[in-house]
């Protein structure tokens, strides 16, 4: 088994590509060990390794966040572990998910006024479209939570969590293609 890595903007994320189908519906975002658990073996077995801060799913990479620790003395652990899993033939996700594919346990509930729908439409559609196939060659993912006075709320995921540019992405980037498209949009913010 071959498995390439990049790198993402994020310096404490490195994306890995196992050559195989990882999440075929949605993503899943573990931030700690404890939320991996019984849920991901995968993950569970990437936690293990030190100073392994994050793992995130998508459809055919996995990324992995470290902190405290240099990638050149980790990337083989990491390397080792995804290859032992799909060695293995255990699944990737071991508990049920939801019908966007999303790892049980995600928190939130959209939220958005109903006489806003349209609006919401449209920020839905310029995101699947146009922001998340673009954050997820950097390792990441940005989904919807809510919209209100003006104000779009995304969740960041993956690489996205914790990076130095995700202000940029935010305010320069996703900011202004969806005000561009949508005036009623004026700000976008970051929520958990």
């Amino acid at each position: 088994m071959f498995i390439q890595t990049e790198s993402t903007p994020n310096p404490a994320t490195l994306k890995f590509l196992p050559g195989k189908v990882v999440m075929p519906e949605g993503t899943a975002d573990f931030r700690d060990a404890d939320s991996a658990g019984e849920a991901s073996p995968l993950a569970a077995r990437l936690f293990a390794v030190p100073n392994v801060r994050g793992v995130f799913f998508g459809y055919d990479f996995i990324a992995v966040t470290v902190e405290g620790a240099e990638w050149q003395h980790l990337k083989p652990a990491v390397l080792g572990a995804i290859m032992e899993h799909f060695m293995s033939g255990e699944p990737v996700l071991a508990t049920a998910t939801d019908s966007k594919g999303q790892a049980h346990g995600e928190s939130g509930e959209e939220f958005y006024d109903k006489e806003d729908e349209e609006i919401v439409l449209t920020i839905k559609e310029l995101l699947d479209t146009r922001v998340r196939p673009a954050v997820a060659q950097d390792g990441g993912d940005i989904t919807f939570r809510g919209y209100e006075n003006g104000t779009v709320f995304l969740n960041m995921k993956g690489a996205c969590s914790g990076c130095p540019s995700s202000t940029a992405t935010l305010k320069h980037g996703i900011q202004n293609l969806l005000s561009h498209f949508i005036p009623e949009v004026q700000h976008v913010e970051q929520v958990a």
